[in-house]
């Protein structure tokens, strides 16, 4: 276990990202992977039945792993302050919780399944398909929590190369599968589905294992398993709106996708692949923030505000620069990265031409993430999550507002800065709460030391 408490903060920020990095790009790999042998291997048209449920599917997963986060915090924090018997007892009440949450997300989801595809305008010729591909996914929820939640516990106590290691072997596992099930087993989409979510049972069952044998400081006892409904609710309210969230953000994405799947399957193919590459890029935003938020919930329980500021800037620091490099990329390369998913063959040139306007408008955006993604994930760290959501809460208005009102009007161009509109307006909201939230905790631990000096003979 590391303890980000002590020694010098950005390289133990970078240090952290690194295996986290390594992993989001090996989670997306799962998605990758499905893309690109459903396209090369099945056509465009199952292209677009695997993408035109990827907001719905953001929504579901981006509320499962950040509950998973959410539970994280308060054990790093507890992990820092070194209390570790309220640590392991907040360790069970994460995992109930879990539990209950499998038990519902997967039977509401599965049953709701064709309504949410309808809701999506999902057209008639690539329905069947995009209905097995969602379905099975559903019924994976359970091993996506299972992995996403003994994760977090890993990174809370400063392990992030653990659940890394065991990512990536699935991941590779994902790519085996996906091409016995396609291409040999002639399943179509939904082999490709039942891949996905066979892996991720491996990549949780292995992190079990792992803790099971070689983390004793994870280990619960009878004594720390006692339900308690006031630490229930501690761990809720940290979980859900961090959960909240990634699924309000992800409510926008659903009706800016229903509004691109209304322009055609050309350009529902095109933002898939624009999408997939999309994701891809964001990974190192996604695992500098994370490692941001570790740094500061630690530091926090350790009482030591100076190293939050400090962690918080140099990850914002960090950020803007990859977001310039990035951007520069998805702005000249755009279009050789989705022919990752697309041929070259004159028939696919209009999918292609899409995919590569959408990755260009949104190149010029992407610094903006550096800043949104780390104050607000530093955010949640610091115990505000309350405060994190309405930057979700934001960047859906955006995202709905630009889908309903400017895409009727112009189209796909209108799609192509939709999420770039949602970025900026949250940025907007959220830094200049993360700053308030650090001063806030700054003044309290310093009245909180005077206070203690005072009582001191």
């Amino acid at each position: 276990m590391n303890s980000m408490t002590q020694g010098r903060p950005l390289p133990l920020i970078l240090r952290f990202t690194l295996p986290l990095l390594l992993g989001n790009l090996f989670q997306q790999a799962y998605n990758m992977a499905d893309a690109a042998i459903v396209s090369r291997y099945l056509g465009t048209s199952a292209l677009a039945a695997v993408g035109a449920s990827s907001s719905v599917q953001f929504l579901v997963i981006g509320f499962c792993t950040g509950i998973c986060c959410g539970f994280g915090v308060p054990i790093a924090q507890t992990f820092g302050a070194e209390d570790l018997r309220t640590m392991r007892r907040l360790i069970f009440h994460a995992m109930a919780l879990t539990l209950g949450f499998a038990v519902v997300l997967t039977t509401a989801c599965a049953v709701l399944c064709p309504q949410i595809l309808h809701m999506l305008s999902t057209s008639e010729a690539i329905f069947d398909g995009a209905y097995a591909y969602l379905l099975i996914i559903f019924l994976g929820i359970p091993f996506t929590l299972l992995y996403n939640l003994l994760s977090a516990i890993l990174r809370a106590v400063g392990d992030s190369r653990t659940p890394f290691l065991f990512l990536a072997l699935s991941a590779f596992l994902n790519i085996v599968l996906d091409l016995l099930a396609v291409i040999v087993f002639d399943m179509g989409v939904a082999g490709a589905a039942l891949a996905t979510i066979a892996s991720q049972a491996v990549s949780g069952i292995l992190c079990w294992r792992y803790i099971a044998r070689h983390v004793p400081v994870l280990w619960l006892s009878r004594e720390n398993m006692k339900f308690d409904g006031a630490m229930a609710r501690l761990m809720l309210k940290m979980g859900v709106p961090m959960g909240l969230q990634s699924s309000i953000t992800a409510i926008g994405s659903m009706v800016m996708q229903s509004a691109n799947n209304n322009l055609g399957s050309v350009y529902t193919s095109g933002f898939t692949a624009g999408m997939r590459i999309k994701q891809l890029a964001m990974c190192p935003f996604d695992a500098l923030a994370t490692a941001v938020s570790t740094f500061c919930g630690q530091n926090l329980g350790a009482r030591k505000p100076d190293r939050i500021r400090l962690g918080i800037r140099l990850g914002v620091l960090v950020g803007v620069i990859y977001g310039l490099l990035a951007g520069m990329l998805l702005i000249f390369g755009g279009r050789p990265l989705s022919m990752i998913f697309i041929s070259g063959d004159a028939a696919d040139a209009p999918v292609l031409d899409a995919a590569t306007q959408y990755l260009r408008a949104m190149g010029f955006f992407y610094w903006v993430l550096g800043i949104l993604n780390v104050t607000r994930m530093a955010t949640q760290g610091l115990g505000y999550a309350g405060l994190a959501i309405f930057s979700g809460a934001v960047e859906m208005t955006a995202r709905v507002a630009v889908s309903l009102i400017f895409v009727p009007v112009f189209g796909y161009a209108a799609i192509c800065f939709t999420d770039q509109s949602a970025w900026v307006s949250a940025s907007l909201y959220i830094a200049p709460v993360c700053a308030w939230c650090v001063r806030r905790i700054t003044r309290k631990i310093e009245r909180q030391d005077a206070a203690a000096l005072s009582e001191q003979p």
